[in-house]
């Protein structure tokens, strides 16, 4: 990957970022915690401009968000049958997990292939008992991990 492309990350204390980066991430937190209804109330509150906000909001996230948020993605196959996609999605909230991107292709030779991106931020990051329940379920015929960030 060139260089210049990659993402590269820092760990760095508070007090030494602009002060439009510590604005950014209070204007983030008033809108996360309801205490600002629109990005125009909680950037005019935090004391910075929108385009700042815009600017800076996808790059910057408190470690500790960061530190819970676990997404694994799963591909599967399943058979063509009535429900098993609903119980596969059942398993992992019954497991805590939170399926974010559900992608199915048509069924071809009596199998789809699923991919989901599933949160395991409270689980525990127990992603091997999370496959397991998955295999177990009637009418899965394979599951593996192909991503997990």
């Amino acid at each position: 990957m060139d260089e210049a492309k990659s993402e590269r990350y820092y760990l760095v204390r508070e007090d030494i970022l602009p002060e439009a980066l510590v604005k950014t991430i209070q204007a983030k937190e008033m809108l996360a915690a309801g205490e600002a209804k629109t990005v125009h109330e909680a950037a005019d509150r935090a004391g910075l401009s929108r385009s700042a906000f815009y600017k800076y909001k996808d790059g910057i996230h408190p470690l500790s968000k960061l530190d819970r948020e676990r997404i694994v993605t799963i591909s599967m196959d399943l058979l063509h049958r009535s429900g098993i996609l609903s119980k596969v999605l059942a398993v992992i909230a019954g497991l805590d997990g939170n399926v974010l991107t559900i992608h199915q292709t048509i069924p071809l030779q009596g199998k789809a292939n699923v991919v989901l991106s599933v949160e395991t931020s409270n689980m525990g990051d127990n992603v091997v008992r999370l496959l397991d329940a998955i295999r177990g379920q009637d009418g899965v015929a394979r599951a593996t991990v192909i991503g997990q960030g």
